[in-house]
């Protein structure tokens, strides 16, 4: 099991949780001191309050909560997020609200989930041709429906 260190920015901040024992994500809590409002189409970086140190080899993916994409519209920006081994900065969750309506986020409010994940830097080889495969160069829907 691989250890996550993370420094609290401030005292109150909640830390990540996973909330059942077979979740992959820990909940990422927004760490404002007032409620946040979201207009439709609009942007906002959003701190988290904490800091993290992950071990060499791994990753941390920032992903959308499905709960709050599906009632409220709410997801990130660039879908999943990565925070790489080096990074010591905060946290932040880039939201976008992509429904009709504004969109209050509450101080604390579970606004992002967070997955610890292997990763493997490749080794580079130029050729000058890619062997054949069945599929090709076809995509974006070329496999059915």
């Amino acid at each position: 099991m691989t250890v996550l260190k993370i420094e609290k920015l401030l005292h109150n901040n909640i830390l990540p949780e996973y909330k059942t024992e077979g979740a992959a994500g820990m909940d990422l809590c927004a760490a404002i001191s007032e409620p946040l409002e979201l207009k439709p189409l609009e942007r906002k970086l959003v701190p988290t309050g904490l800091k993290i140190e992950l071990e060499h080899g791994y990753e941390a993916q920032v992903r959308p909560r499905s709960g709050l994409s599906i009632k409220h519209g709410i997801t990130l920006i660039n879908c999943v997020g990565t925070i790489d081994e080096d990074y010591r900065g905060e946290v932040c969750v880039p939201i976008v609200n992509i429904s009709n309506e504004t969109y209050t986020i509450q101080p604390d409010e579970r606004i992002a989930q967070m997955v610890i994940a292997r990763v493997e830097q490749a080794k580079l080889e130029v050729v000058t041709e890619l062997t054949e495969t069945v599929r090709g160069e076809g995509g974006f829907g070329s496999t059915g429906k």
